[in-house]
């Protein structure tokens, strides 16, 4: 079992939450390495948590156990899971925020849904993952705060996990869990690809839900605010002014060299992207 522990959380860096969750897991644990994903993920914007989560996981080592908190249903019912997929370990809540890698890993076509309540959907899996509800109380923190779940339970049992206690020692085995509708691009009437901003970093560049694999080669027009690029850049300073790219990510991002092209074109999360087609 890995002792690497990473966390991805909208805790910021103002407050001793962050801290916190750390002290609780090294004292479970003090030879966990903890590992920041982010903490500056948007206050409750799950999904967001989930994409910054699904894009920097893969990275790294096998059974590296991550624990993803963006959780403004802490205190209610809502459940917290692990989950264990072929490369790595999973601490949250039940509310979504694995949605990214359980799309990477379970097709649509064979997801059988239980429920749907408002976005969230329930799902069923039969191979690929392993799951259990965490409701063994044992394995916490005491007093729990009904306000703290990443303290006072996340963080314990990701450290008992470092320490290669099996994930049905924390609660019964489930089959299904929760995750939310991910926005994905579409062919409008005219042919062409629309898309959508997913992700603004902090340099500025419009990461876009259209992946490289998408796209029939660099051969086409990005129509967006106003703007038609021509074709896809190879790299940042290739081209001067709005451009282009396949980021490291793999998805289409829009950026503009020296600058921000989130300021220059004035779009937000959720803005759409097209991108032209070749005849």
């Amino acid at each position: 079992m890995s002792s690497i522990i990473t966390l991805t959380t909208d805790f910021g860096y103002d407050d001793p939450y962050v801290a916190a969750v750390k002290g609780a897991i090294l004292s479970v644990n003090p030879e966990a390495t903890i590992i920041d994903i982010s903490h500056s993920i948007e206050p409750q914007n799950i999904l967001q948590g989930a994409f910054i989560l699904s894009i920097a996981y893969r990275y790294f080592p096998k059974q590296t156990i991550h624990m993803a908190i963006v959780d403004p249903g802490v205190g209610s019912q809502r459940q917290g899971i692990i989950v264990k997929t072929p490369s790595a370990f999973f601490v949250a809540p039940d509310n979504g925020i694995l949605s990214y890698i359980i799309d990477d890993l379970i097709p649509v076509e064979s997801r059988p849904l239980i429920e749907q309540t408002h976005d969230l959907q329930e799902i069923v899996f039969k191979k690929g993952l392993e799951a259990a509800a965490i409701t063994d109380p044992r394995f916490w923190r005491h007093p729990v705060s009904s306000t703290f779940h990443g303290r006072d339970v996340f963080g314990p049992v990701a450290a008992g996990l470092s320490l290669g206690i099996s994930i049905y020692e924390f609660g019964e085995k489930i089959n299904s869990l929760h995750i939310l509708p991910i926005p994905k691009p579409s062919l409008d009437p005219q042919g062409n690809l629309a898309g959508q901003v997913l992700h603004i970093d902090r340099f500025g560049n419009l990461i876009t839900n259209i992946k490289n694999a998408d796209l029939p080669g660099k051969d086409v027009v990005v129509d967006v605010a106003g703007h038609r690029i021509q074709g896809i850049s190879d790299y940042y300073a290739q081209n001067k002014g709005i451009m282009a790219i396949i980021g490291s990510s793999g998805y289409l991002e829009i950026s503009l060299r020296d600058g921000s092209a989130c300021d220059f074109l004035g779009l937000a999360v959720g803005d759409e992207v097209k991108v032209i087609l070749p005849p």
